[in-house]
């Protein structure tokens, strides 16, 4: 595979993991909202608590989304590992994207509902940023490249007769 083809063929793929994220994130993003104005519609919750409470349930329709759809083709092993990490970068995204709405709200007295929901949109926005760094680094690592793991098996299955390997049996090997 040529240098340009590869590099193609791997912007091809960040492309169709952007777009997946994004469907997860928009969806996510719906939900927060959602969620977020009803508490605020409905209760006495104050903007940055319902706004808390709004990430916490949008984080786990995302962490299926993520799972099951945008990553379902990355290392499915340690779970509890994958799951512990997602929630330590959701909560640094938690912090990012309500910290944003705080100081709106409490620096600069902007707490009306449309002033709320404008600045609730920018920390999802700034949030959403380290969360794909995070979640595609650390939390749903890629498995490696198929063309790699092939050429490293053909090198560990095809050696020159004579050649002891970890492969190939030796002579007078157990039948």
């Amino acid at each position: 595979m040529s240098e340009r083809s590869a590099l193609r063929s791997r912007l091809e793929a960040l492309t169709r993991e952007v777009v997946k994220f994004g469907a997860v994130g928009g969806a996510g993003v719906v939900v927060n909202f959602a969620v977020f104005n009803l508490v605020r519609q409905l209760t006495e919750i104050p903007v940055v608590r319902a706004s808390i409470v709004a990430t916490v349930v949008a984080t786990g329709t995302n962490y299926v989304g993520y799972r099951y759809f945008a990553y379902r083709d990355r290392d499915k092993q340690g779970r509890t590992k994958e799951l512990t990490l997602f929630l330590l970068f959701s909560v640094i995204g938690l912090i990012i994207e309500n910290g944003v709405l705080y100081t709106a709200t409490y620096g600069f007295g902007w707490d009306g509902r449309l002033q709320s929901n404008v600045f609730k949109f920018v920390g999802i926005g700034i949030a959403t940023l380290f969360r794909f760094w995070s979640y595609r680094t650390w939390v749903f690592r890629a498995l490696p490249a198929r063309e790699a793991v092939e050429t490293a098996e053909s090198f560990l299955t095809d050696r020159p007769e004579g050649v002891p390997g970890p492969a190939r049996a030796r002579s007078g090997s157990r039948k």
